[in-house]
């Protein structure tokens, strides 16, 4: 019998728990995105047991594949099928075309910067 406390035994496998769910979970989006094509309510499927899988093992999912999946209706997203993508002032706008549901995201280098006062350098 190994002497390895309760305690740690369990953490490690939580551990390994999260690392499987989060690989079923990437692999649950790349399957959607391949089977859009073919079968929309399918890879709507393989997104609704992505999310509950993350759920169930309280893993987030990556910012990239949150941006695949409609916050309103849970469905696959597309960009030209079922949703209309749009870039202005820095931010990503994601329209779903099944619940209309506008997301919007803010691009790293988006914040536009503020106008300011000239500043009193030259002045002595």
């Amino acid at each position: 019998m190994r002497n390895i406390p309760m305690a740690k035994h369990r953490q490690k496998n939580k551990a390994v728990a999260k690392e499987i769910a989060y690989e079923r979970i990437t692999y649950l989006f790349d399957v959607a995105g391949r089977e859009y094509a073919d079968s929309p309510e399918r890879s709507n499927r393989y997104v609704s047991l992505a999310k509950r899988i993350g759920m169930r093992y309280r893993v987030s999912l990556p910012q990239e594949l949150k941006r695949k999946m409609c916050k309103g209706c849970g469905s696959f997203l597309s960009p030209g099928s079922n949703c209309r993508v749009r870039l202005k002032n820095g931010r990503l706008t994601i329209t779903c075309m099944n619940c209309n549901r506008v997301q919007r995201y803010l691009l790293e280098g988006g914040r536009a910067e503020s106008k300011e006062s000239p500043t009193n350098e030259n002045r002595s």
